[in-house]
């Protein structure tokens, strides 16, 4: 299939400036409010339910009228009509099935895309592939799983249909990833933060010499680890390359990346979606300070989402942008989780926060986190597994571990509270290759 076409104007959407954008989401979002309107039992309900006519919101603010949409809201429409749910274009033929592991709500969410909501993913990557200065020479690979989760699929297919060599690395261990990445002389690699940081250890299991490598960039999802300026600097001093980090979500699309010139943020497509950042509460629009992040995606017109809540809290950045362009930036990427927030001794915590801290700590290979809150007041076990000797890390001393005692006055010093540390030998917590599983609530969350 062809790249999907861009704009006739010159400028690519990305670029342009916010009159232009702000006309655009209109027009998209009329467009798309009649398309649903006529054509999606799902959303038909919303709008009877909320007692509003699709015609009476006609700008971005007006969206405000209609109630917001959660995860929940799409599992259960899916257990009451399985089992794809009914958010979907009557008479559609859809092409794709991904879907999201479930840790959230314990049961996953199926979503199905049309060829032109894949066609509309295409030319979301486009522009992220811009924005992050990928060019026509850079030989891509993916170093993930090629199952129902989505990934970076769409990455894949997109980088293809743009011309660029992409190598899909599904199926190989991750000593044949890194064999496959120095053979192939690959320049941009795409994975999870964490796994980034799994690659760099074997490489250095392995001998393999990866700062000398011919990768300039790591384009990384999944997780907030990317903007975490201790988690970027541990990769980008393992690979000697750039980190970009990206943001999507199976059931909205690819939406967000870390442009070229001003690391430690990301740019929203504002040209494909509309965002708001609100309160978790009051679900009151934030002017200044942290919000959750709700999206209405303009392009996935077969199964589209208005006022969907991700769940991720951000920060607006309204300073204006080194690289010169008017989408809304968001300081720091993703902060956390709405729903992760714990308060400790009068602190909110993320358990992004425990892994920024953690990541500070060179002697600490892999950690897990547990969270009792079945008492009056949260209780915090931190594992942490040291490096072995001779892999690049601190051999490892005798008990009693030093390394308990250096964790626990670590956050002591930043968070002003104490926790549980326990030390664990080398190779005993798990690895992972997509998002990482180190934080645990009891009773689960699951």
């Amino acid at each position: 299939m062809p790249v999907p076409a861009e704009p006739s104007t010159p400028e690519f959407p990305e670029n342009w400036p916010r009159e232009r954008i702000a006309r655009h989401q209109a027009e998209r979002l009329q467009s798309l409010l009649r398309h649903v309107a006529e054509h999606n039992p799902f959303w038909q309900r919303r709008f009877y339910q909320a007692g509003l006519d699709p015609n009476d919101i006609r700008t971005p603010k007006d969206l405000q009228r209609l109630p917001t949409l959660t995860k929940a809201d799409l599992v259960d429409d899916q257990q009451a009509h399985p089992p794809y749910g009914s958010n979907r274009t009557v008479g559609a033929r859809f092409v794709r099935l991904h879907q999201t592991s479930g840790t959230t709500t314990g049961r996953p969410l199926r979503w199905l895309d049309s060829a032109r909501n894949w066609d509309w993913f295409m030319h979301c990557w486009a522009q992220i592939y811009r924005v992050a200065g990928v060019r026509d020479d850079d030989r891509l690979c993916f170093a993930f799983s090629f199952g129902p989760f989505i990934g970076f699929w769409a990455a894949f297919e997109a980088a293809t249909r743009l011309g660029r060599f992409s190598l899909a690395a599904g199926g190989l261990s991750s000593a044949g990833r890194l064999q496959l990445i120095e053979d192939n002389r690959v320049t941009v690699v795409c994975c999870t933060p964490t796994y980034a940081l799994r690659l760099a250890d074997v490489a250095a299991e392995m001998g393999f010499d990866l700062r000398g490598s011919t990768v300039r960039a790591l384009i990384v999802a999944g997780e907030p680890g990317a903007s975490l300026p201790s988690v970027r600097r541990r990769i980008e001093d393992a690979w000697a390359a750039r980190l970009f980090d990206h943001w999507g979500m199976t059931e909205i699309g690819s939406l967000a990346i870390e442009c070229a010139e001003n690391p430690g943020g990301m740019h929203l497509l504002e040209t494909e979606c509309i965002a708001e950042v609100l309160d978790p509460q009051s679900l009151q629009p934030v002017t200044d300070g942290v919000g959750e992040l709700v999206v209405t995606n303009l392009g996935r017109i077969d199964a589209p989402l208005i006022r969907y809540r991700t769940g991720d809290l951000v920060r607006i950045d309204r300073r204006p942008c080194p690289c010169g362009r008017s989408l809304l930036r968001l300081d720091g990427g993703i902060l956390g989780r709405a729903d992760d927030m714990l308060i400790i001794r009068g602190n909110n915590v993320f358990p992004a926060t425990f892994e920024a801290l953690l990541r500070e700590i060179p002697e600490v290979a892999e950690f897990r986190i547990d969270v009792d809150t079945t008492g009056r007041m949260p209780q915090v076990t931190v594992t942490v597994e040291p490096h072995a000797a001779g892999d690049g890390g601190s051999p490892q001393p005798p008990p009693p571990h030093p390394l308990a005692h250096r964790v626990r006055e670590h956050i002591k010093a930043r968070l002003n509270f104490y926790v549980e540390v326990r030390v664990v030998p080398p190779g005993t917590l798990p690895r992972f290759e997509m998002k990482g599983r180190r934080f645990f609530r009891t009773p689960s969350e699951d």
